[in-house]
């Protein structure tokens, strides 16, 4: 065993303390934490992306089961909606962050220096996979509780987001936007965009880009249905 193996052993013990899990099968907790990116340029067999799938699937069981237990009186359309926002990358980027997710990922060498925050709330997915078939379902509950608090709460949805959501509900249809016109110098130009929803126009927003128009457009449509 050379310094390099001998040091990434020791790194991952020292998680699992943090964690508070010691896996009967530290391999599972490797590959979880192995990018697929460093595992083909290695010629290795195996890469977190299979953990990724079955660790997703558990996440969504455990936190549906709080917020089943939690939210007694929420609806299922409030609850979808919170369950997401727990999950969604942002989420599992800050927690993966906290923990040291993304200075413990082994990514090739074109991706070493900027490891995404996709790669890293995805190898926090595989990091809950490992967890089930190494510990079970009480493993992964007991991770999912220790999690930092500002991954506890849902984190506040942006304009157009919160628009999608309340459009969609009872399978109403998706908003879309439309660039109406640029104007200004090209250091300072000025956007003109509306959203529809169908065919009606629900706002028009402007702003210094065109994801700022849209932003400030479906701030106002957001405002508009909320008052009907």
């Amino acid at each position: 065993m050379n310094e390099r193996e001998r040091a990434r052993i020791a790194s991952l013990r020292d998680f699992m303390s943090r964690i508070g899990h010691e896996f009967a099968d530290p391999a599972l907790l490797d590959e979880a934490l192995t990018h697929s990116s460093y595992a083909h340029e290695l010629g290795l067999p195996g890469w977190n992306e299979r953990l990724e799938f079955l660790g997703d699937a558990v996440l969504e069981l455990i936190i549906s089961e709080q917020l089943f237990k939690t939210r007694a009186g929420a609806k299922e359309g409030d609850l979808t909606r919170e369950r997401s926002s727990l999950v969604r990358e942002e989420a599992l980027t800050a927690w993966g962050r906290a923990i040291g997710v993304d200075t413990l990922l082994r990514a090739g060498k074109g991706a070493r220096d900027s490891v995404t925050d996709n790669m890293i709330g995805d190898a926090v997915e595989a990091v809950i996979g490992a967890l089930y078939l190494d510990g079970g379902l009480d493993a992964v509950k007991s991770f999912v509780a220790s999690r930092p608090a500002d991954c506890k709460r849902p984190p506040q949805l942006d304009a157009k987001t919160a628009l999608q959501q309340h459009c969609q509900e009872g399978g109403g249809e998706t908003p879309r936007y439309e660039l109406l016109g640029r104007e200004g110098p090209e250091h300072e130009p000025t956007f003109t965009v509306r959203v529809l929803r169908g065919g009606e126009e629900l706002a028009r927003g402007t702003g210094p880009s065109r994801k700022l128009a849209e932003q400030g457009a479906a701030k106002r449509a957001l405002e508009t249905l909320q008052q009907s």
